[in-house]
């Protein structure tokens, strides 16, 4: 998702750096990038000297310290909690007093990750749907020590982006997955348990409830990894057993199925 954010800010004209931690990581995302624009240049909806000048923009890096004159930074690795607060703890000391840093999470609290930082008033939730280019919505999370002045920021910035931003308050899977999540752990429940098969779930979802994808079809192109994360996330920060992980989704976590990515999941890539 780190390179559909840089794409998408790319677009907007603003110069843009891409920093990971490896090289090829980096080059992975470039190439994303210049396959996802050189489709709309196919399609005529970019002319390829526009597509060039995005591309211009964009600068890779694997040295955090590139981002030292940086006045927004939005985290986009992986969803887990130790992980992403080492970040904040690098991009804290990296980055000038006045940036704002945001972070990606789709369910991690954005209060959390902000203590530990010495400017919590300037880190928000700034969560972009996947794929980033294509999905309009983008969910805007205050921390408790979120100012005014930071959020209006973001919102001007999303919009700048193409975006639509919506916000609501900190709380674990804040809206989005709140709602998606459980619903994707009950198709999991009802496949576990042999109440119809991957293609009668997804079929029915689809042509009853009028979903673009099915649950399942839908949490192999999330990562079943990143939904167990998520609904482990729900099941702590809320404490209700209505949040328990269906076994089967810890089960094809453990054996590697994680969907898309692997190739494997609910379905065969």
């Amino acid at each position: 998702m780190g390179a559909g954010i840089a794409q998408v800010a790319a677009r907007a004209g603003f110069d843009v750096i891409m920093r990971d931690v490896a090289e090829e990581f980096l080059a992975r995302g470039l190439t994303a990038i210049d396959q996802s624009l050189k489709r709309d240049v196919d399609k005529e909806r970019l002319r390829s000297e526009e597509k060039s000048a995005i591309v211009a923009r964009i600068k890779t890096t694997t040295d955090i310290g590139a981002l030292s004159q940086a006045f927004i930074v939005v985290e986009a690795v992986t969803e887990d909690l130790d992980v992403k607060t080492g970040v904040f703890k690098s991009l804290d000391e990296a980055t000038r007093a006045d940036a704002i840093l945001a972070s990606n999470t789709s369910s991690i609290s954005i209060t959390k990750l902000a203590t530990v930082t010495r400017k919590p008033d300037k880190v928000i939730g700034m969560h972009f749907m996947n794929p980033v280019p294509v999905m309009k919505l983008i969910e805007i999370i205050r921390g408790a020590a979120t100012t005014d002045q930071t959020y209006e920021t973001i919102r001007a910035l999303s919009e700048r982006l193409g975006k639509i931003p919506l916000e609501c308050q900190d709380s674990p899977g804040f809206i989005s997955n709140r709602v998606l999540m459980p619903m994707i752990n009950e198709a999991i429940f009802a496949l576990h348990e042999g109440v119809a098969t991957r293609e009668s779930i997804d079929g029915i979802m689809k042509l009853g409830m009028n979903h673009p994808m099915g649950p399942l079809a839908l949490a192999d192109f999330i990562g079943l990894d990143v939904c167990l994360a998520i609904m482990n996330v729900l099941h702590d920060g809320f404490g209700d057993s209505k949040y328990r992980p269906c076994p089967l989704l810890k089960r094809y976590v453990n054996a590697g199925w994680l969907g898309k990515k692997t190739g494997r999941g609910f379905y065969e890539y």
